[in-house]
């Protein structure tokens, strides 16, 4: 029998469902992710030249686009805990087509498909859990989804790296399907029960009406901004990194490159608190903080050739910087438009799709053209650029 819980407002959310919105958000996204430590061994088994093997990254993100632009605005529209099972259920399908591809169309399919599901879940659960929690403590609940996020999406390094050396990259898919079925029934049994927000509004005008929200919400263009120049600067970061590392002097395993993710938690970890800072009225102290971090951590990535050890200390500048800034952006977003939860989230993180396409796209062919000192000038012009954006627009939002 299924059982739900019903949610009052007004009170903090159980430790234990916050864990569970974490844990979920965190596998869901893992799903995109997968494929970045993977990009020299696809290149090889599908006959993808290296400078436009980036491309499995970006059908990914295309999918991610249209995610956010056509499925996660539904869950202001319809039961949110049966949207989220049927998407669970396309996406272990999207899943074993890419565990089972056996050609470059059918690849590339699977991977915008999976990007589409996986966002639509991570995403949907992020604005699920926004709007569950209680007003005074929004920012942490969501600061804890996210970090689930971004935990899930660092560890699905290590863990593509690891199965992959074990079973080969195929077995990594088959085994996130795995992953998305065991999470089934908690998500089915104990997703709150939430009325929809907009039950009236027929699917055209829930589109329609995103339009409408980007045109009027000056912090949702702000913070969509600096998440497309942030995603942007993260993403060169991720997905060039297997080319060197995978490469002489160095000739890592999978395994070994997917362990770098693991150093990325702790500055997730330790930007987790960036949610409470912000209900804290804190939140331009904070972006201010993590926008130098992400600037700064390009100086020691830059010197990889030099120490692995100074490379561990760019990640986590970079991913404590990304995380906190993250968050915060999020934070703000959600209380302008406490009934359109969802279309925001999409919205704003459709500019986030973006900026990592475009990330992954630029770095594997600067890569290929001028090497890692070009792909750490690209990382940290853009990284330039988003600290002098938001100097610009900080009293707007």
């Amino acid at each position: 029998m299924k059982t739900s819980i019903a949610l009052p407002l007004t009170t903090d959310m159980p430790r234990s469902l916050v864990w569970l919105f974490a844990i979920a958000s965190g596998l869901s996204v893992a799903n995109v992710y997968y494929a970045q430590p993977l990009l020299d061994v696809l290149a090889h088994d599908f006959g993808i030249s290296p400078a436009a093997v980036g491309g499995v990254v970006t059908a990914t993100q295309i999918g991610c686009a249209l995610a956010l632009l056509l499925l996660v605005p539904l869950g202001d529209l319809l039961d949110r805990r049966r949207l989220m099972a049927i998407q669970l259920v396309a996406l272990v399908a999207a899943l074993i087509v890419v565990g089972l591809a056996h050609s470059a169309p059918i690849l590339l399919a699977g991977m915008l498909a999976v990007g589409l599901l996986g966002t639509a879940m991570t995403q949907g659960l992020i604005a699920y859990a926004a709007s569950a929690a209680a007003s005074h403590e929004q920012g942490r609940v969501v600061g804890a989804a996210q970090s689930g996020v971004f935990i899930g999406l660092l560890l699905a390094r290590v863990f593509a790296g690891a199965v992959s050396d074990l079973m080969g990259w195929r077995g990594v898919y088959l085994c996130a399907a795995g992953l998305m079925l065991m999470i089934a029934l908690p998500l089915w049994r104990c997703l709150p029960d939430l009325a929809a927000t907009t039950k009236s509004m027929s699917y055209p005008h829930l589109i329609a009406s995103m339009l409408t929200l980007l045109r009027e919400e000056k912090v949702l263009q702000v913070r969509g901004m600096l998440a497309l120049l942030m995603f942007a600067a993260f993403n060169i970061f991720w997905s060039a990194l297997v080319l060197p590392l995978s490469t002489p002097p160095y000739n890592f395993s999978h395994t070994t490159i997917g362990a770098f993710g693991l150093v990325g938690v702790v500055g997730a970890l330790a930007a987790s608190r960036a949610g409470q800072w912000a209900d804290r009225g804190y939140a331009q102290r904070t972006s201010a903080a993590a926008l130098w971090a992400l600037l700064l951590a390009w100086w020691p990535l830059s010197q990889m050739q030099w120490s692995l050890g100074v490379l561990v200390i760019g990640i986590i500048l970079l991913d404590l910087g990304g995380q906190a800034l993250h968050v915060t952006n999020q934070s703000l977003i959600f209380r302008t438009r406490p009934e359109a939860h969802s279309r925001l989230v999409g919205l704003y993180m459709l500019f986030y799709a973006v900026g990592s396409g475009l990330g992954a796209i630029a770095t594997t062919a600067t890569y290929a053209h001028a090497g890692w000192q070009g792909v750490c000038l690209l990382g940290a012009a853009v990284s330039l650029v988003a600290l002098g954006f938001w100097w610009v627009t900080r009293k707007m939002a």
